[in-house]
């Protein structure tokens, strides 16, 4: 995170940026399981794709590539990308006023 969200002057954009990063991170951590073909079975594993899910819901199936793997990276990225971009300039707009 930078550090002009840590310096403590507005606490609302931190929680803004914080939040963005963190669903950023849960699509990440979905797409990782996801390639290294973690057990579907396992609760954590199953969270993470229900939350994952859930949050890349709109992008989600979005691309039509022939490869799965290429569907889910395209999809959930896509979220991921989006989600910490408009998080980061929300919070760089309340940063400044």
């Amino acid at each position: 995170m930078s550090p002009r969200y840590r310096n403590g002057t507005n606490q609302a954009g931190t929680v803004i940026a914080v939040v963005a990063d963190v669903m950023a991170l849960i699509l990440g951590l979905w797409i990782l399981m996801y390639l290294l073909n973690a057990n579907p079975g396992n609760n954590l594993v199953q969270f993470v794709h229900d939350a994952a899910a859930w949050l890349a819901g709109w992008s989600r199936d979005l691309f039509t590539f022939d490869e799965a793997w290429a569907r889910v990276v395209a999809g959930y990225g896509l979220a991921a990308v989006v989600y910490l971009f408009i998080g980061h300039a929300i919070a760089n707009r309340i940063q400044r006023h």
